[in-house]
This record gives structure tokens, C-alpha cells and sequence, in this order.
């Protein structure tokens, strides 16, 4: 259903720093590097047929975070989740939304975890129980 998600941020190189390890635990490489024809930096990490993008906003405006948008990471497993968090707070998130762990309700048993980027935006790890 999706092609890719862009976010927008007021520090590309910190952005860049947090992706690179915390989109490494789930296996993306290096993103590619692009500048818009209007000069802004973007960066594009592709893995396994999803691309998620970072970007200055392109209208020279502050970048802000989605308030009630979230967006989610399929993990392999519920111990990629606990990675994945751990990851991102070491390098500049926030951990938000309780500890990471099983949760369980009207959608089914997942493993969960939920952190804030440099930026503010929100975060999901997750991977569903069998």
C-alpha cells in the first residue's frame, strides 16, 4: 500500500545520525543522499521494498512532528524491538508510551515500543505475536 514516508527535520546530519543506527537494526543501509532542485537535503533509506525519507522542509518552514501520527517498524522479533528502542534512545530519542514489551488487546498480542526522534516525531517498533 505504501511507496514511502518522508518526515522533515531542522538537522539533517543529527537525523542521519539517529536513522543510520536505529534503521540499522532492522538491516538499511546507507541512505542515499539528494538535494532537492530548491537546495534542501533529503536522505532515502531503502530496505526490503519500503523507502523512508528525511528532508528539509522544502517550503523553508520549522519541521515539526505529526501530533496523533505515528509511524510503525515491523520487527523480526520481539528482542529487534527492545533493540530498536535501545538503539534510538542511545542516540537521541526519547522513550515514550511505557517500557517496551508485550502488550495485548482487541488487535491481537504485540511487542511494542514507542520513542520520539531528535525532531519529535513518534516511533513504533513492533512485532505481533503468533
Amino acid at each position: 500500500m505504501f511507496n514511502h514516508i518522508m518526515i522533515g527535520t531542522n538537522d539533517i546530519e543529527r537525523s542521519k545520525r539517529f536513522y543510520d543506527a536505529v534503521l540499522g537494526t532492522l538491516g538499511a543501509g546507507e541512505p542515499l543522499r539528494n538535494q532537492a532542485k530548491s537546495g534542501h537535503n533529503r536522505l532515502f533509506y531503502r530496505h526490503d521494498g519500503s523507502t523512508f525519507c528525511i528532508s528539509e522542509p522544502i517550503n523553508g518552514e520549522t519541521a515539526t512532528c505529526a501530533n496523533g501520527g505515528t509511524i510503525a517498524f515491523k520487527c523480526n522479533s520481539p528482542e529487534k524491538v527492545q533493540e530498536f528502542h535501545d538503539i534510538a534512545v542511545a542516540h537521541g530519542g526519547q522513550s515514550i508510551e511505557g517500557e517496551p514489551g508485550l502488550r495485548e488487546g482487541n488487535l491481537g498480542a504485540m511487542h511494542l515500543a514507542y520513542v520520539r526522534d531528535p525532531d519529535g516525531n513518534k516511533l513504533c517498533a513492533i512485532h505481533r505475536a503468533k
